[in-house]
């Protein structure tokens, strides 16, 4: 199956240039399982997992059973697999893509992958009908979900009819999913019954000042609230801020400032990061001037000590930051570049545990999770 170059925005002629570099930040429990996963490499604390026939994975998200939900993209389409052994097997791949979205021409790739505590699995798209000059109405947010026991995903739906970027999905309790993409300024539609219906898209807030090539990443906290993770530009400094958004109420989103290292920089640097819910708030990994840091936040959006961390990981343009923390607090960053995915777990407070990892990884993807037990699975 061979792999296909992903187009996550619009910038794609940049993005050929200057190739893809993925990370992932790890935090909370990850699990795995489909046909028969590969074990490459074993440790007391991280697995390294090869999903047959899978060599672009792309998102991998653990539900609250523990069943581990795996997306990568083939070349018609992304395919979607899970495991309930903690990878040990992996169910038979099932396509996102339905029979009516498949046109001559048009791509599809993964954009993001939330899985809802009940088990419903939600996906968001994006597609190349800009490069095939389709009617702008189609370079839009796309989405599908699986219900819990279902054997097809939902017709896929263009949920915001407009060119867009940037797109990331999160979901939480009593059915609530957010869509988020970037058209200038950060949007959001919101759902209250699992994805059967959303609201018409709707800027968050006008302080919110994205960096637009870029990307966005959520979550649902501990409290409910949504984080919403992104990069600014006021001033051509390109800083990450987190803003805290509680839905149901009047207030403006809560807005502050994650990343310590300052970047001024007068174009876009195109660059992928993660948020990710811990049972006391939030870790998020990024990158600044081509190296990778990550940091942990509690529920209010503050880093907390150390605060942010340098990691030996470096990134470029696309790069992908995977970012998980397992149950005991302990946080697996990880970083794909040049073929190579490389990884590092952290201590609770913030210092290295054990030898940094690098491993071999064909194609765009890579992608991470943490399992119930603590243990953590990379998928190169």
């Amino acid at each position: 199956m061979p792999p296909i170059n992903p187009l996550f925005e619009m910038n794609h002629s940049i993005q050929r240039k200057c190739g893809v570099v993925k990370l992932a930040v790890m935090a909370g429990a990850f699990c795995l399982s489909t046909v028969a996963g590969r074990a490459e490499e074993r440790s007391a604390s991280v697995n390294v997992m090869r999903i047959p026939g899978a060599t672009n994975v792309m998102k991998a998200a653990t539900g609250a059973d523990g069943t581990i939900h795996v997306l990568f993209d083939a070349e018609d389409g992304p395919q979607y697999v899970r495991s309930r052994d903690g990878g040990a097997t992996f169910s038979a791949p099932v396509a996102v893509l339905d029979a009516a979205s498949r046109k001559p021409g048009l791509k599809f790739t993964t954009s993001d992958l939330a899985v809802g505590p009940d088990g419903r699995v939600h996906v968001v798209t994006t597609n190349n009908a800009w490069k095939l000059k389709l009617p702008q109405d189609e370079w839009g947010f796309y989405y599908s979900t699986l219900a819990p026991g279902a054997q097809a995903f939902s017709p896929m739906r263009n949920l915001n009819h407009k060119p867009s970027e940037g797109f990331s999905l999160a979901a939480g309790r009593g059915g609530s999913v957010t869509a988020l993409f970037l058209a200038g300024k950060v949007f959001a539609m919101d759902s209250r019954d699992a994805g059967r219906t959303f609201t018409a898209s709707a800027e968050i807030d006008a302080s919110l000042d994205p960096c637009n090539c870029c990307t966005t990443s959520a979550a649902y906290g501990p409290d409910g609230r949504l984080a919403i993770f992104y990069r600014e530009k006021s001033n051509d400094e390109r800083d990450m801020y987190v803003a805290l958004w509680d839905q149901g109420g009047k207030d403006k989103p809560v807005r502050m400032r994650v990343s310590g290292t300052p970047w001024k920089l007068s174009g876009c640097p195109m660059t992928y990061y993660t948020i990710q819910p811990t049972s006391t708030g939030y870790v998020a990994a990024w990158p600044t001037r081509g190296q990778v840091y990550f940091a942990r936040l509690d529920q209010n959006g503050a880093v907390v000590a150390p605060g942010e961390i340098k990691t030996a990981g470096t990134s470029g343009m696309r790069t992908n930051l995977l970012a998980v923390s397992g149950k005991d607090g302990a946080t697996l960053v990880a970083w794909k570049n040049d073929e190579k995915l490389g990884w590092q777990l952290y201590d609770p407070q913030g210092h290295p545990q054990g030898e940094r990892g690098s491993v071999s990884s064909v194609g765009n993807g890579a992608a991470g999770a943490a399992l119930l037990d603590g243990r953590f699975v990379l998928f190169p």
